[in-house]
């Protein structure tokens, strides 16, 4: 499927002008860089963006930090400075109820400096103290009974916490005082410094509790003022978020997602994600407050930054769209000015194919284009040659075809006195004479008649028996011939005369030892199909080849014509009988009419034997059927 939407889209470029394709090749070649070059040019623009509003937001994080952290050290030394009056510990755990008078002590001079000390920082809204001695009576609003805190859910974190220090947040926190109203109003949320009270040493005496209002102790993350572009806010250890959500930044933001993707990133000291909800994109900066096991989070909008970015961006993707028209335009006239003699000799070829041959092309310019043309009219001039050249080869074809009929009637004459002479070798009883005429008539029809370059192997074997018969007159029957060709296989198609040069060296060469002259010699003929060629072996146990002539055999059939007309040529009038040239000639046609990869191949050892294969495409001539499935029609 993905070649044959190559093949289209190939098909439908070459469909298009050259000039279109030298306007669409000039605008990718611009339009290319200008990509790439405003990809770098605003992705860093971006990042720089990114970077100063990350460095500023960062300074305003560690700011609201720093004042954080300030406001627990106010706590915790409030904390401490009430664990550590004496006055009011022994007041704590008294173990007996105290007489009025020393009550009234106790609540003129200890009491009353305490309440001023928390007075005395706005910030702090109250310090509690929760006491389980049922001889300590409650003093409000700062002293009061265990009991009224045991129900807590930090009650117990409290508790075991062994006397450290346990920083909460109390979202929606009743004052004490008021619980037992019906009025929410009442309700706030405070941090709370909460410790379990040990006096003097691993005895239980009470909770302190240090609170502060949550807007007083995260001052930038309600303060009304911040920037309208971003705005803090608090996780705390158990995932709930504290800030103003009053205000409209937060009203399109998602604050379950916002959550969910702060927790899947870390959050040490400065780290930083970028998330988008709709078409804006925000930029998130944490910073852990350890002490509470707590988070505080700048969350910023990138809306202005990437909004003018944008715009930016837009103005030079237009100037360069406008820029490029203009430059294609511009391009489109001066091209069709250089164009104009291709077009001219566009023309020309089309009244040549119309069949006007006697073009005039008036281009004399120089550059490709004229060269093209100098080229066209030589082309048209070779063309009228070649045609002139043609007829009269025609003629001279027709001369050579009434020479052709001529000695075919020659051939006639000559076949008719073999015939003659046959019958009188038979009624004079000379019947090896006779059997050696016919062998030698139907040796030289196959010679003499070429109606095709192509024969079936039957016809081959048949003319390989006629040149053995006439061969063994002269050899007393000394010579074998042995087929070991399928019947299927004897319809394959070779060209004509293409067995007779392999026998005709299988016996002048492999009787000339005295042996082969005693004894006789064997030449065998064997056929099979290998994948999708026919192999063909003609192999003779005669004289053989040294390891010297066979390499120098296989050099000639390997050879092109060149190398061997300049090797060879100035012998070959004196050696028509060596070895190769007959060879060297099949190779040649066989290479011509079929490819290649065909052709033969020799094997040879020196008194033993001499084996030479032809390869050949596998071509039945037998209506489309192979030589197996004839066997198994039959």
């Amino acid at each position: 499927m993905k070649n044959m939407r190559s093949m289209r889209l190939a098909r439908w470029t070459d469909r298009i002008s050259i000039q279109f394709k030298l306007i669409g090749a000039y605008i990718f070649i611009i339009l290319i860089p200008i990509i790439l070059f405003s990809w770098y040019i605003f992705n860093g623009f971006y990042h720089n963006t990114i970077q100063d509003t990350l460095k500023k937001n960062q300074y305003a994080l560690s700011s609201e930090k720093a004042y954080i952290l300030n406001n627990m050290e106010i706590m915790l030394r409030t904390a401490q400075f009430y664990t550590a009056n004496k006055e009011l510990m022994n007041y704590m755990q008294s173990p007996d109820d105290l007489e009025v008078p020393e009550l009234v002590d106790f609540n003129t001079k200890s009491f009353s400096n305490l309440q001023r000390l928390m007075f005395n920082n706005p910030n702090i809204t109250n310090v509690r103290l929760f006491t389980d001695n049922p001889n300590t009576m409650e003093i409000w609003p700062m002293i009061f009974h265990e009991s009224r805190i045991s129900n807590r859910p930090w009650y117990k974190s409290v508790l075991e916490q062994r006397g450290e220090f346990r920083w909460e947040i109390l979202e929606d926190e009743k004052d004490i005082m008021n619980r037992a109203t019906a009025d929410n109003r009442a309700a706030s949320t405070y941090v709370s410094l909460l410790k379990e009270i040990e006096y003097p040493s691993d005895r239980h005496v009470g909770i302190l509790e240090v609170d502060m209002k949550i807007d007083k102790f995260f001052q930038k993350v309600f303060s009304p003022l911040q920037d309208d572009q971003s705005r803090m806010l608090v996780i705390d250890r158990s995932g709930r978020m504290f800030t103003d959500t009053g205000s409209t930044f937060f009203k399109d933001i998602d604050m379950e997602r916002l959550r969910r993707d702060w927790a899947e990133r870390p959050h040490e000291e400065g780290a930083s994600f970028t998330f988008t909800l709709g078409d804006t994109p925000y930029l998130c900066l944490t910073a852990p407050i350890e002490q509470m096991d707590a988070h505080l989070l700048n969350v910023v909008s990138l809306e202005n930054q990437v909004t003018q970015i944008r715009h930016t961006r837009n103005l030079f993707i237009a100037a360069a769209v406008v820029l490029i028209a203009l430059l294609s335009v511009i391009t489109y006239f001066l091209q069709s000015l250089i164009l104009k003699k291709l077009h001219i000799l566009r023309d020309s070829m089309k009244k040549v194919r119309r069949g006007d041959l006697n073009v005039q092309i008036d281009i004399d310019a120089g550059g490709e284009v004229g060269e093209l043309a100098h080229h066209f009219r030589q082309m048209m001039k070779k063309m009228n040659e070649l045609i002139v050249e043609a007829v009269n080869k025609q003629a001279a074809k027709k001369e050579a075809e009434l020479h052709a009929l001529k000695n075919q009637i020659d051939a006639h004459f000559l076949y008719n006195t073999l015939e003659n002479l046959k019958m009188l070798a038979e009624v004079e009883a000379q019947y090896t004479i006779s059997d050696a005429l016919t062998s030698l008539g139907a040796l030289m029809r196959y010679s003499l008649k070429w109606s095709s370059e192509y024969v079936q192997l039957r016809d081959e074997l048949q003319h390989i028996r006629n040149y053995i018969a006439i061969m063994n007159m002269r050899y007393d029957d000394k010579l074998d011939l042995q087929l070991d060709v399928p019947e299927g296989y004897r319809e394959q198609e070779m060209l004509k005369m293409s067995l007779q040069p392999l026998v005709e060296n299988a016996v002048k060469h492999g009787m000339r030892t005295e042996r082969t002259r005693r004894e006789g010699m064997a030449i065998r003929i064997r056929a099979w199909r290998g994948d999708e060629s026919m192999y063909i072996e003609v192999m003779d146990n005669g004289a053989g080849m040294s390891e010297e002539k066979l390499t120098e055999l296989r050099e000639k059939l390997a050879m092109d014509d060149v190398r061997f007309q300049a090797r060879y040529g100035h012998r070959l009038s004196g050696e028509q009988e060596g070895r190769g040239i007959g060879l060297r000639n099949v190779m040649q046609r066989i290479a011509m009419h079929y490819g290649g990869e065909y052709g033969l191949a020799v094997d040879s050892e020196e008194g033993a034997y001499t084996r030479v294969t032809i390869k050949l495409p596998y071509l039945i001539l037998s209506g489309g059927l192979s030589a197996d499935e004839k066997s198994a029609y039959r």
